[in-house]
């Protein structure tokens, strides 16, 4: 909480949450939003619905401030979302790691000049330069690669289109386009995160899943149930599956993702002595015109055997509001206050 409140402060921003959770069984660690209402008092609204105290609108800003973001609101998770077009890549065998690519700034798709967000270009890059420089114009040459039916193949395979089953109240659905209306510029806004929305407790999961050789887990914060009567202490069992990526896609996706903190565009959130992977984004909110971003940032450690995964995410941050300049550091932060303990 300490975490969100100080980005919340500091960027003076609408919200900000942040996960923690072990991606090899689904364990949360942690799930903090803030602005928070205090559970000793679930009736005082906090600010900025304290305004309605006593009038007729109280309730539905009750309900409001009572959401748990992390698992009832959807999202537009922007790059973040580049983890699982590379991954479907990865596993279909459209793309290798050392394959080219030429951005000059822009790629054209039908009428549509999707930008990147290094409006002078990459130029020259491989993959692996792409995804740590987190290129727009790589990320639709691939999504365009895969096409529609390999790419929902795969959006089905990962478990995206299903709920997490998250052992909380309230969680929302994934809010994606209907296969059969997807062309091209759809295609190509998907692929690095635009245009649909998803949970946060979504894109952890499915990262998890993803970091952790292919087994798609239950979020959960239940460990075990014990009877107030017999003391008999019964242990809580969860669905996993097995298979929805190969360990040889787990391992590259790894790899990148150490990368992208080693060498790309996560660099703030690295910690010398410890091997850190992950991945910026920004994402502007609609409507577009209103100029309003999510800042976050998706990191995993120890890259190559994931232990922990850590989610920030900040909603319309003022100033600065890219992902690896603020995200990134709150994340760094949260791993140097847990990776010298795992072990212990």
């Amino acid at each position: 909480m300490q975490e969100a409140q100080k980005a919340y402060l500091q960027k003076e921003a609408d919200n900000v949450s942040v996960i923690v959770m072990n991606p090899q069984n689904g364990e949360l660690l942690a799930m903090a939003n803030y602005p928070e209402f205090n559970p000793n008092e679930p009736f005082t609204l906090i600010s900025p619905y304290d305004q309605f105290a006593g009038t007729e609108k109280e309730n539905d800003y009750l309900n409001e401030m009572w959401r748990n973001p992390c698992v009832s609101d959807t999202y537009e998770p922007g790059s973040t979302f580049k983890i699982i077009t590379t991954s479907a890549a990865l596993e279909e065998g459209t793309v290798g790691i050392n394959d080219r690519f030429y951005c000059p700034g822009y790629i054209m798709v039908e009428d549509r000049k999707i930008r990147c967000h290094k409006t002078t270009g990459h130029g020259s890059e491989t993959f692996e330069e792409g995804i740590e420089n987190s290129c727009n114009p790589v990320f639709i040459s691939i999504g365009l690669e895969l096409g529609v039916e390999r790419y929902y193949h795969y959006f089905e395979k990962f478990g995206l289109l299903d709920k997490t089953g998250v052992d909380l109240p309230g969680e929302a659905s994934t809010i994606m386009h209907k296969k059969e209306k997807v062309g091209p510029v759809e295609l190509a806004t998907v692929s690095f995160g635009q245009s649909f929305q998803i949970t946060p407790i979504q894109l952890a999961t499915t990262v998890s899943s993803l970091v952790n050789g292919g087994k798609r887990i239950t979020p959960h914060f239940g460990m075990s149930v014990r009877d107030s009567i017999t003391g008999e202490v019964t242990e809580l069992s969860y669905e996993s599956l097995t298979g929805i990526c190969s360990e040889e896609t787990s391992e590259t996706l790894r790899y990148l993702l150490e990368q992208v903190v080693s060498d790309g565009s996560g660099n703030k959130a690295y910690l010398e002595g410890f091997e850190i992977g992950g991945k910026t984004a920004t994402s502007q909110t609609l409507p577009r015109s209103e100029n309003k971003y999510i800042s976050s940032f998706l990191g995993i450690a120890p890259a190559s055997n994931p232990k922990v995964l850590v989610l920030v995410i900040i909603h319309n941050p003022k100033g600065i509001y890219y992902g690896g300049t603020i995200a990134a550091p709150i994340a760094q932060e949260i791993f140097e206050n847990i990776l010298p303990y795992l072990d212990k």
